[in-house]
Parts: structure tokens; C-alpha cells; sequence
């Protein structure tokens, strides 16, 4: 399944009142680039755009959203021989040296290289050999504080696929590095947690920095999903639509694409337990949700040659799916192609009458094929005059030379007349 990567959005930089001081910023750690590969492989900078222009334009499934959820609400105190830099162990206590375990708790990895994000160990883990792969499912202990030490969130058994974009980018990234069984503690930026945003739940403030203590209970493979029962595989892939109506609320329109892409990966896939109907009927309805949540996304981020494959996608299943017609009438509009559009709106308003946003939509759409025939008209208009002013033109200029050429014959046989008088009188004197 695809992995989504860590993404620049302004925010603070504030340290949580855990997080090294400038002196021990400076001895931190720097991930190796081989391993920032994973975290950035096909990260995507983005520009924040406008909500929907009408409300009428939104998928039903995007309206009821659960709030963003990463974790539950418990608090637990921490215990603070869990939290001190003399906790037991660390990575290299594996290796048999105590020395260098006991600094390597006491280190802060740089993750990004960058200072936004960094994490260091506080109870080892079992060996490098037991670290997550992208695409497998991890369950964590997980407890988000404030950068003032806050709890605001405490999930004893949170269940996420790696990669996916299931949680925040910064436990996305750095779960990818910890053992199983070892405890971290991990500071970042409000760039790679809830952004400029914040978010309700848990209760964040916008451009807040966070500390997260994590453990890392348990590692397994993804599900196969040919072996999915269509009941889990409609469940599985509505969970990954629902993240990405979350990114789309948000306005972080690339990862809802991603998360809807994973989704149309589960509904899609072929199995080889057998379904009944109302079951493919279900995870069709599934997929269609998904295409149209991810057109609407991408009309967003303005690739309309992608909304509209996505629109004929739905079409191809749904013939007369309203939000999928004027969806792809507003691509054509927006592509310079009014004829056609206009004949796909017309078809979502005679299905629903009533929508006050079609109505709208088609009416702009008209306006502007008026106002293209009235150039097209004032151009032919311009091409024609300029053709007819250059065949008049043309004809005097061939009749100018005839004329002139006309009287210099006459002129020239008149000389000769006079001339060949004058010769005979002289003659005839001479005599």
C-alpha cells in the first residue's frame, strides 16, 4: 500500500519541556540519508486551498466525519523511572555494551536532519532484525503531551497500518524506526503533528509542538486481501476512505488522494472467498465514494485530467450519479470544453431538478460558451474583412498596369505616326 511522507506546512518551533537544550541539540544524532529515504520517498509540497465553493459539491460521507482520531482520550501519570535518561537500556544494550547504552539513552536522534523531529530511546528494543516494514500493522502505547507537559491524548492499543498515512506524519515516520517492545520518547513540530490547524480531538492548539511517548507492542504482516472476508475488506477500506475525508476537511488534499487511492486498493482487490451479492453490491458502493471523494480532491489541486478519469470511472459504474456528472461537466468547463459540458450538466439537472448548485453551475458554464462565440465571431468577423480589403487591393494593383501599359502603346504609335509624316515632307522637299 502506499506510504505517505512528511509534509511542510508553517508552524512553530517550540521545545516541549522534555526536549534537549541547544547544547544537547548540537550532539544529537543525524539519520543516515539511506533511512530518510523511506520517510520522504514521495513527499509532496501543497498549497492549503479554499473550502468548497458549494456546499451541495460535497460527497454525503464527507459531511458526518468522526473527528480525527490517532489515539483515545485516557490519561495515565508517567512514571518517572520510565521518562529519566538512566532507564533501562537502550538499542545497544543488544550489542553487550552498557556504556554506550546508557549514552544512547541519554541521545536524541535527529530523524529529518532538520530539527522538527527527533526521538531517542528509553527502554530498549529487542534488535534492529524486529523493526516494522512499511505496510505492516503495528499496535503502539501511545501518550501525546503538550509542549508545557499536558496530556491531552493517552491510546493503550492503538492499531495502525505503517505507511499509510493512518496517524500523524510524526508517529508514521518514527514507529518505522524502533524496535519491538522499546519505548521512545519522540518531540516534533507542529510541521509533522496537527500543523497550523490544531485539531478538537485530542485538544491541540494550532502550531503546537508535542511530545509522544511510544512503545511498540506488536508487529505483524498486513492482511492478504484475497483471504479478507467482504465484510473485512469493506470495513478495512472504509476505514482508509474515512482518512482521507479527514486530510480532505483539513484541506491536505494530496494525502486525502493517497488515503482514497488504499481504499480503492482493499475494494478493488480480487479475493478468493466468495461474496454474495448485496456484498459487491456494498463494496461498489464503497468504491464509488472513493472516486468521487478523490475527484473532488484532485479538482482541488487542479489535475483535471485526473478528476475526470475518476468521474468516468464512476460513470462507467453509476451512469446517473449526480455528483459524478457535474463534477465532470465542471471539468470540461474548466477545461475549455462548454459544448460538452453543458450537455453533462443538463443531465444532472434533469436528475435532480431541484439543485439549486447545478443550476448555478450550468448557467456559468452558458455564459462563458456565449461570451467564446462572441470572440469566435468578432475573429471570423476581423479574418473576413481583412481577406476582402486585400482581394480589392489586389484587383487594382492588376488593373493599374493594364491602363498604363494601355496608354504607353498609344502614345508610342503616336510618336511613330508623327514621325513617319515628318519623314515623307522632308522627302518630298528634297525632291
Amino acid at each position: 500500500m502506499a506510504a505517505t511522507e512528511a509534509k511542510p506546512v508553517s508552524s512553530s518551533a517550540g521545545i516541549v519541556a522534555d526536549s534537549p537544550d541547544s547544547g544537547a541539540l548540537g550532539e544529537a544524532q543525524t539519520l543516515p540519508p539511506e533511512d530518510r529515504a523511506f520517510l520522504l520517498e514521495s513527499g509532496e509540497d501543497f498549497e492549503m486551498l479554499d473550502q468548497e465553493e458549494e456546499e451541495d459539491d460535497d460527497d454525503d460521507d464527507i459531511s458526518d466525519l468522526p473527528p480525527l482520531e490517532d489515539a483515545g482520550n485516557k490519561e495515565k501519570e508517567e512514571k518517572p523511572e520510565e521518562s529519566g535518561a538512566g532507564s533501562s537500556g537502550s538499542r545497544d544494550t543488544q550489542s553487550g555494551d552498557p556504556d554506550r547504552s546508557k549514552e544512547r539513552t541519554e541521545e536524541w536522534l535527529e530523524v529529518l536532519g532538520n530539527g522538527m523531529l527527533k526521538m531517542k530511546t528509553l527502554v530498549a528494543g529487542k534488535g534492529e532484525d524486529t523493526r516494522p516494514k512499511k505496510g505492516q500493522d503495528v499496535k503502539v502505547h501511545l501518550r501525546t503531551m503538550l509542549e508545557d507537559g499536558t496530556t491531552v491524548e493517552e491510546e493503550p492499543s492503538l492499531s495502525f497500518t505503517l505507511g499509510d498515512g493512518d496517524v500523524i506524519q510524526a508517529l508514521d515516520i518514527c514507529v518505522h524506526l524502533m524496535e519491538l517492545e522499546e519505548k521512545a520518547l519522540i518531540y516534533t513540530d507542529a510541521k509533522y503533528a496537527y500543523t497550523s490547524l490544531g485539531c478538537p480531538s485530542p485538544a491541540v492548539p494550532p502550531n503546537a509542538s508535542l511530545s509522544l511517548e511510544v512503545q511498540l507492542l506488536e508487529v505483524k504482516p498486513a492482511p492478504d486481501l484475497e483471504l479478507l472476508l467482504p465484510r473485512e475488506k469493506m470495513e478495512l477500506a472504509s476505514r482508509k476512505r474515512e482518512r482521507g475525508n479527514v486530510y480532505y476537511q483539513r484541506g491536505e488534499f494530496v494525502y486525502a488522494i493517497t488515503s482514497y487511492g488504499i481504499a480503492l486498493q482493499v475494494a478493488e482487490s480480487s479475493s478468493k472467498v466468495d461474496s454474495t451479492p448485496d456484498e459487491d453490491a456494498g463494496l461498489l458502493d464503497v468504491k464509488v465514494k472513493c472516486l468521487n471523494n478523490m475527484a473532488a480532491a484532485q479538482l482541488k489541486l487542479e489535475h483535471y485530467e485526473a478528476a475526470l478519469k475518476s468521474c468516468t470511472s464512476v460513470l462507467d459504474h453509476q451512469p446517473d450519479n449526480i455528483k459524478a456528472l457535474f463534477r465532470k461537466g465542471k471539468v470540461l468547463a474548466l477545461q475549455g470544453e462548454y459544448s460538452e459540458a453543458i450537455g453533462i450538466l443538463k443531465k444532472a439537472l434533469k436528475l435532480e431538478p431541484s439543485s439549486k448548485t447545478i443550476h448555478a453551475e450550468l448557467s456559468k458554464v452558458m455564459k462563458k460558451r456565449l461570451e467564446q462565440r462572441g470572440v469566435e465571431q468578432a475573429m471570423y468577423k476581423k479574418m473576413l474583412g481583412n481577406l476582402s480589403g486585400s482581394n480589392s487591393i489586389g484587383r487594382e494593383q492588376r488593373a493599374r498596369p493594364s491602363w498604363s501599359l494601355s496608354w504607353k502603346w498609344l502614345f508610342g504609335a503616336t510618336a511613330v505616326a508623327i514621325g513617319g509624316v515628318a519623314l515623307s515632307v522632308v522627302i518630298a522637299a528634297r525632291n
